[in-house]
């Protein structure tokens, strides 16, 4: 229980600081860039580097890495199905769900799965 009130402390502290970075920065729209993922994510590798070590916060990273690379290829096929092919946005979403669990379980196999 108490890790999770480790990780609600200071994942709230990096979004906070991630907060006021984007805020100083121009355009706004960089704000929400800096707001939840960074923060979540260094949070999350905080507490995994102190509860199981470095070698586990590095499967981490890469499967956090592995996600981001899936979820950067479902957004390229939404923009590009909405855009080009004119679909509306409920059906452009549910195909692309399937080309990132596609991506995703890629991406899985060739970093070594559960390493």
């Amino acid at each position: 229980m108490s890790e999770y009130i480790v990780r609600f402390l200071v994942g709230g502290a990096v979004v906070s600081v991630f907060s006021m970075l984007g805020d100083l920065l121009r355009p706004k729209s960089f704000a929400g860039l800096f707001g939840a993922a960074p923060s979540v994510a260094l949070a999350t590798l905080g507490i995994a580097i102190y509860g199981h070590g470095a070698s586990y916060a590095a499967v981490q990273t890469r499967s956090m890495m592995a996600g981001a690379v899936a979820l950067a290829v479902y957004s390229v096929v939404v923009c590009q199905l909405l855009v080009r092919a004119r679909m509306r946005a409920l059906p452009a979403t549910l195909l692309s769900i399937v080309v990132w669990l596609a991506m995703s379980f890629v991406l899985w196999s060739v970093t070594g799965g559960l390493a």
